[in-house]
């Protein structure tokens, strides 16, 4: 299932089980019956076209929105051994924890609200008439370490663009992972149809620029005084790369 494609269902029914899904993110499959208000067989009959069609997936007696991944890779950069793969509703307080810690220094403004938004929320993937969005994760030993995130609006004129935040926990950084998560969210943003990615930093986040900068994005504007950060005025830089 394409992340940038508008589903359509062909029964209200399947419909109303896909959005009660979405809504919570990950769900008992015997809760979302009753919440429902559906008969076991039909609401049995609808879990499994939406399973057989890709777009929920079932894990024991929980219910999940699906998107597809292409697997996980495991890299192996200066002894350190890590694997990237999309990331699972069950990641989801790890990966708060792990944008948090790495952006203490609150110079990557974006990344920050997604943080709480997820948090808020209580859930990672969406895919609504609104808003999707999808998260890769990179871990050790099973801990998330690092992330790379896309968000798209569900609007028209804006649907071949997805804004990115992607980043690695202090301890981890200088051993490519921040890399190898930019190429596989570009990666995905190119094969799921997308044309351009954005993202936009504070001037004084002097790093991800650089990084950035390295991988072939280019600053599109600068946006004079756009944040207020301990009652500094500082510029807003917005890059982007052209699929």
């Amino acid at each position: 299932m394409q992340f940038s494609d508008e589903l359509e269902f062909t029964h209200r029914d399947r419909k109303d089980v896909y959005e009660y899904v979405e809504r919570y993110g990950s769900v008992g499959y015997e809760k979302a019956r009753a919440g429902l208000d559906m008969e076991p067989a039909a609401f049995g009959h609808h879990v499994a076209i939406l399973k057989r069609d890709g777009i929920i997936e079932q894990h024991d007696d929980t219910l999940t929105i699906s998107f597809e991944s292409g697997g996980k890779e495991q890299f192996s950069e200066d002894g350190v051994e890590f694997v990237i793969r999309q990331a699972r509703e069950d990641d989801l307080t790890g990966l708060v924890g792990a944008i948090r810690e790495a952006i203490t220094d609150k110079t990557y403004i974006v990344a920050e609200n997604i943080a709480d938004i997820i948090d808020h929320e209580n859930v990672l993937l969406r895919h609504n008439d609104l808003e999707s969005r999808v998260f890769f994760v990179a871990t050790v030993n099973g801990d998330v370490v690092g992330w790379v995130h896309l968000t798209s609006p569900e609007i028209e004129k804006l649907g071949h663009t997805a804004e990115l935040t992607v980043g690695v926990i202090e301890a981890y950084r200088g051993h490519g992972i921040g890399s190898h998560l930019l190429q596989r969210g570009l990666e995905w943003a190119n094969e799921n149809g997308y044309e351009k990615v954005y993202n936009s930093v504070p001037s004084t986040n002097e790093d991800a620029i650089a990084f950035l900068d390295r991988h072939g994005w280019e600053t599109e504007a600068v946006r004079e005084k756009h944040y207020k950060i301990d009652n500094e005025y500082l510029d807003e830089v917005m890059m982007a790369v052209n699929l």
